[in-house]
């Protein structure tokens, strides 16, 4: 082993240094348990130069004795100790009485079973000796970047959970405490979820929050349904072998099993072609999936969230949508309000999105006064909340008011000789908002699809719905 002052020193200018990496991690606490007193000393000395306190022992019980004296962040012992009870076996009886100290191995006597006899016990990292400090150094902080990031992620949960009471769902009118009620309700069940509602209204926010809530170890999978082409969609969720179909060079896996032990969002489900459909129920009932040009069921563990703003039942009726697909989604319903059906948390919403956007824009954040509020009041926002948070980065850009753009906006259907005064129904309010984006962009369909926050294809339905070009 090295002498640390070498290993974790260098010289500039004839001054000693430490490197940016090497600067004291933090005022922690370390115990080192080995029954080499050479070990010990080197560890103390050079674990000084970074933690507040660092205590060494040669043997269990003399850990045991510094432990219920004195609370230690890190233990790092030899798995070889003198005694009854070696340092494997220790460290499975501290997991068993529910520490969770951190613990780093070492060991010269390593094998592979020893290896994962040591991870199974709850070790953080397995060192080999001979090793330098600089090693040593590099697993402490692995461990403590950790540690970090685990701390960082618990209180961002708990201020998420405040804000959005504990579902991830902005909103303190009735209708969302409801939402956000059922939603804590159904999160840790694994039953299919469906969520209906309009387009902006937050439907994949209800998604990822049912996720957090249910507890299931893999990660929250999105895929727009609409955005994929009917060709590559099913390659997408199932993946599929090596020269399966003309480009598939290589084996891909799809994102049912990037989803495994978690959850696999399906956005704008109204939009999976109807051979799609079938795939996707056999996926469903079978609990298992065949990627693309393989003959061979892969087991998989997923929930399903699917999320539309169409009305499927009327797209049953016209031969668009599976009828047993539909009742196999459809065990739980969710309906997510549209902004018109919560205008009192237009205000809660507006100044969330100006303090979220403030910081991300590196602009200054600015309070709502009662004339605003006001306007954004009497606004019909057809594009729900996506359009309001819309609004907020485009007048704090250009430093207006909220009530401006949205006045801006409407004053638009007037030069276009519209008066919305005509006609409030819904669908010709969706008219002349989606003509009106589309206008904005200059007719070009992409980009008011991603404005609008729904697919090409949608867009393009509708405008053949509508008789354009």
């Amino acid at each position: 082993m090295g002498n640390s002052a070498h290993d974790l020193k260098r010289k500039r200018d004839g001054r000693t240094i430490l490197r940016p990496s090497e600067q004291p991690i933090r005022m922690a606490s370390v115990l080192v348990v080995d029954d080499e007193p050479g070990i010990r000393n080197f560890l103390q000395r050079g674990l000084a130069k970074y933690f507040g306190l660092v205590e060494a022992a040669e043997n269990v019980a003399a850990a045991e004795d510094l432990r219920q004296r004195c609370h230690f962040d890190l233990i790092i012992t030899d798995i070889r100790l003198p005694g009854e009870i070696g340092g494997v076996e220790w460290v499975k009886e501290l997991r068993n009485q529910g520490g969770n100290t951190g613990v780093i191995f070492m060991t010269a006597h390593a094998d592979l079973e020893t290896a994962i006899a040591a991870l199974r016990a709850g070790a953080e990292d397995f060192i080999m000796k001979p090793f330098r400090m600089e090693q040593m150094m590099a697993a402490v902080e692995r461990y403590l970047a950790r540690q970090k990031i685990q701390r960082e992620n618990f209180v961002l949960r708990r201020q998420v959970n405040q804000l959005y009471d504990s579902a991830g769902v902005i909103g303190n009118c009735d209708l969302m405490r409801d939402l956000c009620e059922v939603i804590k309700r159904v999160a840790p069940m694994p039953s299919t979820v469906l969520l209906e509602g309009e387009s902006g209204t937050g439907k994949e926010l209800a998604a990822r929050a049912i996720h957090e809530l249910s507890g299931r170890a893999g990660s929250f999978v999105p895929v727009n349904c609409g955005a994929v082409s009917a060709e590559l969609l099913e390659s997408e969720l199932f993946g599929h072998v090596k020269g399966a179909f003309t480009g598939a060079h290589q084996a891909r896996e799809g994102l049912f099993t990037y989803a495994e032990e978690g959850t696999l969002f399906l956005d704008e489900i109204g939009e999976m072609p109807l051979p799609m459909q079938a795939h996707l129920l056999r996926a469903l009932e079978e609990r298992s999936i065949r990627p693309v040009g393989s003959n061979r069921e892969i087991p998989v563990n997923v929930r399903i969230i699917a999320a539309t703003n169409k009305n499927l039942v009327d797209e049953i009726r016209d031969g668009e949508f599976r009828e047993d697909l539909y009742y196999r989604l459809n065990v739980i319903s969710l309906h997510i309000p549209a902004l018109r059906e919560r205008p009192e948390d237009i205000p809660l919403l507006a100044n969330h999105f100006i303090q979220q956007l403030s910081v991300e824009l590196g602009v200054e954040a600015r309070q709502l006064g009662e004339g605003e509020l006001s306007q954004l009041f009497s606004y019909n926002w057809p594009g729900n909340v996506r359009e309001l948070k819309n609004v907020i980065e485009r007048c704090l850009l250009l430093n207006k008011p909220p009530s401006s753009c949205v006045i801006g906006l409407a004053s638009n259907d007037k030069d276009h000789g519209t008066d919305e005064s005509d006609n409030l129904q819904l669908d010709s309010v969706e008219k002349r908002h989606i003509l009106r984006v589309l206008n904005m962009e200059g007719g070009n369909k992409s980009a008011a699809a991603r404005i609008l926050g729904i697919s090409r294809k949608t867009l393009e339905r509708k405008a053949q719905a509508w008789g354009l070009d």
